[in-house]
């Protein structure tokens, strides 16, 4: 638990007896990989830390299996729709290796933050950093070069080619697997 408050403090700025507070009010959980906190149509209200594993989120257009983003230790996740508005959520949130997350009820989390200024600034810095990650990736995500988009989800995330298969990154970097196969040949003959 103490290497994982001392990533929510590299993370989101927090102080270690800010960490600690949030983290006694949420549950550790384990999934296995495969398993999912939601399926596209389901409802889940629930906010997520991920300790440790890697998960998808993803949905289905046409049939065709499409990955919007990749969650790592320390990251949130959650169901937008469902958090926000109690609705259906629109995406699955799959484990893509065995993982262990911290989970907090909608409810258990508001009274939290509404419990006092610091713990609702915690919530505000959670939410913030999701808004830059998110905005960070539809700019690199909006890079011209495939290969470039490669490059820089491989520097960010090395682990990701260990646990989540090739059509997923694929779809996530917005182009057909077969790209994909054709970058990583011209990259290995470079090496």
């Amino acid at each position: 638990m103490k290497a994982f408050i001392e990533i929510l403090r590299e993370k989101y700025g927090l102080a270690q007896p800010e960490a600690e507070k949030l983290l006694e009010q949420m549950e550790l959980l384990t999934y296995r990989k495969g398993e999912h906190i939601v399926r596209e149509g389901e409802r889940n209200s629930s906010f997520y830390l991920v300790a440790d594993g890697i998960w998808r989120g993803h949905y289905l257009r046409d049939g065709v299996d499409i990955s919007l983003w990749f969650a790592f230790q320390g990251d949130s996740i959650f169901s937008s729709w469902g958090y926000v508005a109690g609705l259906p959520s629109l995406v699955s949130i799959e484990a893509m290796s065995d993982s262990r997350v911290y989970r907090i009820s909608k409810s258990k989390l508001e009274t939290f933050f509404s419990s006092s200024v610091l713990f609702a600034n915690i919530g505000r810095v959670i939410f913030e950093r999701q808004f830059l990650d998110m905005e960070n990736w539809m700019i690199n995500g909006g890079a011209a070069q495939a290969k470039q988009r490669y490059l820089t989800l491989l520097e960010q995330n090395p682990e990701l080619l260990q646990h989540v298969p090739l059509k997923h990154i694929a779809s996530y970097l917005f182009i057909t697997p077969q790209s994909l196969s054709r970058i990583r040949a011209e990259l290995s003959k470079k090496k």
